[in-house]
């Protein structure tokens, strides 16, 4: 087997994408893991609070990273782990993304990545319920002790990227892309001065430092008095706007039928146009053309073992039974995927 890639995972000081704390990258050659490294760090400078419900899932404090150095000053050594590999990451739009917001507001050119998300794969090779990483690494045959922790996740992605092709009797990436009828994504490199991304241009509208919501990062986007109440009624549901029909073909969202079930942290009309604006086509109940339920209320995807579902979620979970392909999102992995906080 010629597999070979690089696996990262970031892990964020609050809602910004470009407030890296930690990162845990693992390199693969020929389908076997040979080499990990793992940093802490200062994420940049005016965008290095850290909010309370990212470190309650990752644990890491401001304390932690404070003889560390900034994420722009260390980005020179994990560039040179990566090399001029394939990144591989678990929804790497969130990853690539810490990548490109926290160069650009350290003000430094970021390089050209092609890379694969093993989210999107997860849910074209597996059959599961939800495609978070616990649950794809499990499939894989991936233990996964520490969720959160960078080293352990990026470790995780690896397994799972390295299952998925032994599935599909491929030896390398391209030879799996090419067998499943797709093509392998590319981040452009870019410059400072070059048009900023959506995700830093809000942050910088926001004022950088203020506190930013971390739903997109931890999955969990409320206070912790309010973690434990019980599912509320959504009073209103508001119209499904149209599939935006210039959207990224190849976005986790694109074509899929999503429903949304709980009390979001955002209106649940804003939360169904920015799924329409990734080529998603937002319905208002589950039924037999629905592909994505998205769970608010704090929901974790350890909760679909519990039990702790709205009716829409046990109704999601009485139709994959029967062999409808469904997934499971939190709330903050949607929001992950659509570039919210």
């Amino acid at each position: 087997m010629a597999l070979d890639f690089t696996a990262i995972d970031f892990e964020t000081a609050n809602g910004f994408r470009g407030s890296p704390c930690s990162v845990g990258l693992s390199k693969v050659r020929g389908g076997v893991v040979v080499e990990e490294a793992s940093w802490l760090m200062r994420p940049p400078e005016n965008h290095d609070h850290f909010e309370y419900h990212n470190t309650r899932i990752h644990g890491i404090r401001a304390e932690d990273v404070a003889g560390a150095p900034r994420f722009g000053e260390l980005f020179p050594e994990i560039g040179a782990f990566i090399g001029g590999d394939v990144l591989a990451a678990h929804n790497a739009a969130f990853d690539l993304g810490v990548i490109r917001s926290g160069l650009e507001v350290s003000g430094l050119p970021g390089p050209a990545y092609e890379y694969v998300c093993t989210v999107m794969l997860s849910r074209r090779c597996y059959s599961l319920v939800s495609n978070s990483l616990p649950y794809a690494a499990e499939e894989a045959g991936v233990p996964l002790v520490n969720h959160h922790d960078a080293a352990e996740d990026a470790r995780a992605c690896a397994g799972i990227l390295v299952d998925i092709a032994r599935r599909n009797n491929a030896n390398s990436i391209a030879e799996l892309y090419l067998s499943l009828g797709l093509a392998i994504p590319k981040q452009q490199a870019f410059q400072p001065g070059d048009g900023l991304s959506k995700q830093t241009l809000a942050a910088l509208a926001a004022g950088g430092g203020e506190r930013f919501a971390a739903a997109g990062q931890s999955g969990v986007g409320r206070s912790a008095g309010q973690l434990g109440r019980a599912w509320s009624n959504w009073p209103e549901e508001g119209t499904n706007p149209v599939p935006n029909p210039a959207a990224e073909p190849g976005h986790p969202l694109f074509g899929q039928t999503v429903v949304f079930t709980g009390e979001l942290a955002i209106a649940r009309p804003e939360a169904k146009q920015r799924a329409a604006e990734m080529g998603a086509r937002p319905e208002s109940r589950v039924t037999g053309r629905t592909t994505v339920l998205v769970v608010g209320d704090g929901f974790v995807a350890g909760d679909l073992r519990s039990g702790r579902l709205t009716g829409k979620a046990k109704r999601v979970l009485e139709l994959h039974s029967r062999g409808q392909q469904i997934e499971v999102l939190s709330e903050g992995e949607f929001l992950q995927m659509v570039g919210g906080h």
